[in-house]
């Protein structure tokens, strides 16, 4: 390793002393009281509050509008398909791909009538009137948070969705026109949910009051949800973000460090808080992973945060799979990764995860 890089090193636990993850701090409770002055100041004063909350924390001049006007989405795509045609193809091949897998999920959920003494029960699946979708952006734009989100919204038959984000850079817009958005908020953070939440009169910006946010976020957002759930429906209250790598080299089964390391960098650049987690069987695996993580944040042109969230990070030490998969799910992480001989197997033996990747291609 070269004199430039630093090393970094993970915590490292054995089973039976796991971290103790469970969140309550100072900082949550200022957290709390900064996001329920903006929700009751937006509640209060409308699209004048809003133009405040952005200014002050997304550093967005009071003058520029809520909306985005339509034609800069098209100009977006434009853009795109001269600069960069194969973004652009990207954005496209993974919207459909994200739509595809929603309207599946949806014909999935199947009306039920049933004949019962006395008369008949059942339930009807039906689309809420208007969603309200956020997709953060603050240091980089995120236009997979705008697809995953808009265009689910579309598949399930939402006719208003309404894309609240701080970034309005020329991918995200191009991600919304592609995704079908009805109007882009430019506006990020708990002012953006509370937008949505209570709606923004006025003749020329009107952003009407959705029925459900989604998205993900920071820890104001999330306070924003929590504070206004019993309001708006919302899709979940979602803590720092994280992924747990399950890794297990054996004969024949080689696990390659640097796409471990990628991966837990890819998480970890995403916010401070977030967290990357290791389990394994093999301690010489986290030394690997650990040299690994100093190359490559060594050009990672997201390291300063990125850093900050592999201090949050670890990794734990197993004396076997079995024993991998029951440390993974006591964490029950958000993201889940199984590097593993049997992958597939071996997913039905871990109790609770958000989405699971497995394999490693």
């Amino acid at each position: 390793m070269s004199a430039d890089v630093t090393r970094v090193t993970l915590k490292r636990y054995v089973p039976g002393g796991l971290p103790d993850r469970s969140s309550g701090s100072a900082g949550e409770v200022e957290t709390r009281r900064v996001v329920a002055e903006i929700v009751a100041s937006v509640e209060l004063r409308g699209r004048a509050a809003v133009l405040d909350c952005r200014q002050r924390f997304d550093g967005v001049d009071r003058d520029r509008p809520l909306l985005v006007d339509r034609s800069s989405w098209q100009a977006a795509v434009s853009e795109l398909r001269r600069q960069q045609p194969e973004l652009l193809a990207v954005l496209r091949s993974r919207h459909e791909n994200i739509a595809t897998f929603a309207r599946a999920q949806r014909a999935a959920l199947l009306d039920v009538d049933i004949a019962v003494p006395g008369g008949r029960a059942g339930h009807v699946f039906a689309p809420v009137a208007r969603a309200g979708c956020y997709a953060p952006g603050g240091r980089y734009p995120l236009p997979s948070s705008v697809l995953m989100t808009v265009a689910t919204a579309r598949a399930a038959g939402v006719i208003d969705v309404t894309l609240a984000t701080p970034n309005v850079s020329a991918v995200m817009l191009a991600a919304a026109e592609i995704a079908g958005a009805t109007r882009v908020l430019h506006c990020g953070g708990a002012q953006a949910i509370a937008a949505m939440a209570f709606g923004v009169a006025g003749e020329a910006e009107r952003v009407p009051a959705a029925d459900v946010i989604v998205g993900p976020g920071n820890k104001y957002v999330t306070e924003a949800k929590r504070l206004l759930s019993g309001r708006v429906g919302i899709d979940m209250l979602a803590g720092p973000s994280e992924v747990l790598i399950v890794a297990v080299p054996e004969a024949g089964y080689a696990v390659d460090a640097g796409v471990i390391a990628a991966d837990m960098l890819a998480q970890a650049e995403h916010d401070a808080d977030a967290a990357a987690i290791l389990v394994t069987t093999d301690a010489g695996l986290v030394d690997r992973v650990e040299i690994q993580l100093g190359l490559q944040l060594a050009d990672l042109p997201t390291a300063v945060t990125a850093r900050q969230a592999i201090a949050n990070s670890f990794a734990v030490v197993c004396a076997s799979r079995a024993e991998c998969l029951d440390v993974s799910g006591r964490l029950a992480p958000e993201h889940l990764e199984l590097f593993t001989a049997d992958a597939a197997g071996d997913l039905g033996n871990v109790a609770s995860y958000g989405g699971a990747f497995v394999g490693s291609a």
